[in-house]
This record gives C-alpha cells, sequence and structure tokens, in this order.
C-alpha cells in the first residue's frame, strides 16, 4: 500500500520547526554526553542504548505515578512529570544528535492520525487497542 506525502501547511510547518528547534537545543545541553570523555572528541551513541534510556525515564515515571511519589530531585514536582520531562530531554537529545527531522515527523503523525480507523470513536468501542 503506498501512503500519499502529508504536506504542512504554514501553521504544522512552524511547529515542527519550532519543535526541531528545542530539539537542538536539547541536544547543545547534552553534548558531553556524544563526546570522548578523555579527548572531547565525538563519539558514535549506541541507538539501542539510547532507546533504553528513553524506557528507563518511562518506566520511573510509572513507578512515580504508581506511588504517587513528588520527584528526588525537584521535589515541589511530582514524579510523574519530572519523568515524562527527563523522557522528553532524552528523545530530543538523541534525535539531535542523530540528525533526526522529529518535529516533521511529529506533525506529520499528528495529521495522519486524525484519519487512523483505529482512532475513530467507533473501532475504539469495539475494544480498539485493548490487548
Amino acid at each position: 500500500m503506498q501512503m500519499e506525502l502529508i504536506y504542512l501547511d504554514e501553521d504544522q510547518a512552524e511547529l515542527a520547526d519550532a519543535l526541531n528547534a528545542f530539539v537542538r537545543g536539547v541536544h547543545e545541553e547534552n553534548e558531553r554526553w556524544w563526546q570522548d570523555v578523555n579527548t572531547g572528541e565525538p563519539i558514535e551513541r549506541n541507538v539501542g542504548e539510547l532507546l533504553m534510556l528513553v524506557v528507563s525515564e518511562v518506566a520511573e515515571a510509572m513507578e512515580a505515578d504508581r506511588k504517587g511519589l513528588q520527584d528526588d530531585k525537584l521535589p515541589w514536582r511530582d514524579g510523574l512529570t519530572v519523568e515524562l520531562a527527563d523522557a522528553v530531554i532524552r528523545i530530543f537529545d538523541m534525535a539531535g544528535g542523530l540528525d533526526l527531522d522529529l518535529g516533521g515527523a511529529f506533525v506529520e503523525k499528528l495529521i495522519y492520525n486524525r484519519n487512523r480507523i483505529d482512532h475513530t470513536p467507533e473501532h475504539r468501542r469495539n475494544g480498539g487497542k485493548r490487548y
């Protein structure tokens, strides 16, 4: 099945650009993790490891929510919110380090999801994505 390309209008393109600006900013904050600790030279990161770091943040968010915990480093914030922020930081850093167009893919996926059959109320009433 061939998919039709999604073309962004001006507002959607602005959102994609804004997200990509966040990606670049987060990656710049975390650039030290993409450099050899001894030489400062760039290193190639393991994609599997980077993905599992995201997974671990999501797991920590689940535990914080399950236990109703405040964050231990930002105790004025709930753990769920901070761990989700950590997951976003990991995702944005990864996208920046791998030079991915996360903003464009994000907006295109939002548009695509608008018309997905399995996202309609009718489909969801019949079990949807339940397992």
